[in-house]
């Protein structure tokens, strides 16, 4: 049996508790890493992976966290930063309240900058890695049923990335973005499956004609993760069944 595409990393997962993070905890799990899963709480924790509450809002917390992780692992090489927001009374710029803009930027950017702060320390200590972070397709093109806090803070995002990925690839660390179009997790079911008119509005716009599921991101971040990747840096990498793509 093979040892797997992630044999030997230390990987920090955000967002871990449901959706994509959990899938990718197990997914990287069973290619040979070890994990350390972190969300602000957990309904099922996952065998093998090292379990942390952590609010990624708040800059100590992700501090204590990051020196747990190396202290049970050893070392750190891998940040996937998933963690993400998308409340329903985030609408155009016109109607969004503060508060809506203060919350989603103190997680989808803030979340992920003191990730990094703390985390890309380490993995120049361990000779270096990699950071994935999510973004999302909607931070590449307009969209007549704004988001526009959750749109703005994926376009900081991938802003962030491309600057970490100019600073830190020459010391072996490298920093890209994923930027997924719709995908099956709790956050889309709960507000679009349910709702007949708006599924199939969306549909139309996706030439697979399907949405997304978990694994299809996973498997990017697996990619990028991994050695396979270590001339991939700074790039925002769409996985959106070609909504991006389709003009009508």
């Amino acid at each position: 049996m093979s040892p797997g595409r992630l044999a030997g990393k230390a990987c920090l997962i955000t967002g871990a508790g449901s959706g994509m993070g959990l899938a990718a905890v197990r997914r990287f799990l069973a290619e040979g890493a070890k994990v350390a899963a972190l969300d602000l709480k957990f309904k099922e924790t996952v065998k093998d992976a090292l379990t942390i509450e952590t609010d990624v809002t708040k800059e100590g917390q992700v501090k204590a966290a990051v020196a747990r992780v190396v202290k049970e692992f050893g070392a750190l090489h891998v940040l996937y930063n998933n963690a993400g927001v998308f409340p329903s009374d985030d609408h155009s710029v016109v109607d969004t309240e503060e508060k809506v803009w203060d919350f989603v930027y103190a997680v989808n950017v803030k979340g992920v900058a003191w990730v990094c702060k703390y985390g890309i320390p380490e993995l120049l200590k361990a000779g270096g890695g990699s950071v994935v972070n999510i973004a999302s397709f909607v931070a590449l093109v307009g969209c007549s049923v704004p988001q526009d806090a959750y749109t703005a803070s994926k376009g900081a995002v991938i802003a962030l990335t491309k600057s970490l990925a100019v600073q830190f690839g020459p010391q072996g660390v490298r920093a890209n973005a994923i930027c997924p179009g719709p995908i099956e997790t709790p956050l889309l079911t709960e507000w679009l499956l349910k709702e007949p008119k708006e599924k199939a509005k969306r549909l139309n716009r996706i030439p697979m004609g399907r949405f997304g599921k978990t694994e299809d991101i996973v498997n990017l971040a697996l990619y990028l993760a991994s050695d396979e990747s270590s001339w991939t840096n700074g790039a925002a990498l769409v996985a959106d069944g070609g909504i991006t793509a389709n003009y009508f």
